[in-house]
């Protein structure tokens, strides 16, 4: 297996039939939001620990439903409690948001690409999340935190919609309290009882505090609100080669046969979904990719 220095790493799953996801059991099922909800999953009896890098996703299946693919949200490495931060909003999702502790869930994976935490060892770190996309931060950001030695100065800016579409919101907290990190969250639209930053997330960054020339950044959410951020990143004096960018849209198979997440001449699931945003800034600006 490639390490996250790397960027590429390899899918557990590819071993034997690819395509045949193995039974997990459901430990947990949670409430984040209205609208999203954790699942925590037990890999079969008799397998040893799950394995896995920040940024990789699993395919997850219920049985006469379909298949998603949902990034991991658990802290990294090797572990038997395998999580995912899931928003509710087709078939299949809906599916997984009515199983309980005990019910059974087809896995595929880890597969794709994993941000790159080795190779930014001794540098700042920006991570940027929009909604939903903190969950495929959050293994980076726990590795972080976890060994804040290897790393310079560590921002957090979290923008979402909405004060109830906060994710993780007691965690957030947690971290807003340290005092070796700097973490901002603001939302779009503030309702009677919200007392903090009200705006888009772009707006923190001239705020935070990192040296451009020895900055990785580490940006997920919806592609507008990224390319918007890279943008301010660059203007800030961020290179595109240290911009990160997790690109999960319209993946089916994640190992690169059914061809719906091509994008020129990459295939996000197994290409990425995490990019150097100098690789596909040119495909994103082209009609139609």
């Amino acid at each position: 297996m490639a390490t996250a220095t790397d960027g590429a790493v390899s899918g557990g799953g590819l071993s034997g039939a690819p395509m045949l996801p193995r039974v997990f059991r459901v430990l947990r099922n949670q409430r984040e939001t209205y609208n999203t909800f954790t699942l925590t999953l037990a890999p079969p009896a008799g397998e040893g620990a799950f394995r896995f890098e920040p940024g990789q996703f699993n395919m997850l299946y219920t049985p006469g439903v379909g298949e998603v693919p949902i990034s991991i949200s658990g802290a990294p490495g090797a572990t038997r409690e395998i999580v995912h931060t899931i928003r509710s909003v087709g078939p299949v999702t809906r599916a997984l948001e009515a199983l309980k502790r005990g019910d059974g869930v087809g896995l595929r994976g880890p597969y794709g690409t994993a941000w790159p935490m080795r190779a930014a060892e001794g540098r700042d770190l920006v991570f940027i999340a929009g909604g939903i996309g903190l969950a495929p931060l959050r293994p980076a950001i726990l590795h972080a935190l976890r060994n804040r030695d290897k790393y310079g100065h560590v921002s957090l800016l979290f923008g979402a919609r909405e004060p109830r579409d906060i994710l993780f919101m007691r965690e957030v907290e947690t971290w807003r309290g340290r005092l070796d990190a700097d973490v901002e969250v603001t939302v779009d639209r503030a309702d009677a009882a919200w007392h903090g930053q009200v705006g888009v997330v772009t707006r923190l960054i001239p705020r935070a505090t990192f040296d451009p020339e020895r900055t990785t950044a580490f940006v997920c959410g919806p592609e507008i609100m990224m390319v918007y951020s890279v943008r301010e990143l660059a203007r800030a004096g961020v290179a595109a080669a240290s911009i990160q960018v997790s690109l999960e849209r319209n993946m089916k198979c994640a190992i690169g046969l059914c061809g719906h997440c091509q994008m020129g001449p990459l295939f996000v699931c197994k290409d990425g979904p995490v990019f150097p945003w100098d690789r596909v800034e040119p495909l994103l600006a082209v009609r139609e990719i």
